[in-house]
């Protein structure tokens, strides 16, 4: 006849220790700081400057983007204003977005933005 053993059940103690022990290192382990930044300046009524500024008007949707009326590519969007004015003249873009942009598309049209010399962003607000 065999003798039956009785089971011990589990001690949760150990399991919550571990529990804790991995989330204090996830916890410490982690950044919380940001990846990248852009910086965004919003569209405001003011007063018209007296030095000469070349204006760009810039519309942005989920799948179009116009500049100045004229559609364009993302992609070719540096070349575009290249075009547009000359090296020498401060530039400033004034964007618009459309009702379906998401904040990705907008923060594509940033970064090529930011990467021209000499311009000046503003972005309408709603």
């Amino acid at each position: 006849m065999r003798k039956r053993t009785r089971r011990r059940r589990l001690s949760m103690t150990s399991l919550i220790d571990v529990i804790f022990l991995l989330l204090l290192f996830f916890m410490l382990s982690s950044t919380f700081s940001r990846f990248a930044e852009v910086e965004l300046s919003s569209a405001s009524a003011g007063t018209t400057g007296t030095r000469d500024v070349t204006r760009s008007f810039v519309q942005l949707g989920e799948s179009s983007l116009r500049v100045n009326g004229e559609e364009v590519a993302l992609a070719a969007l540096p070349e575009s204003f290249a075009e547009t004015a000359p090296e020498a003249d401060p530039r400033q873009v004034i964007v618009s977005l459309e009702a379906d942009v998401t904040a990705q598309r907008l923060t594509d049209l940033l970064v090529i933005l930011r990467g021209i010399e000499r311009l000046t962003i503003r972005v309408l607000g709603s």
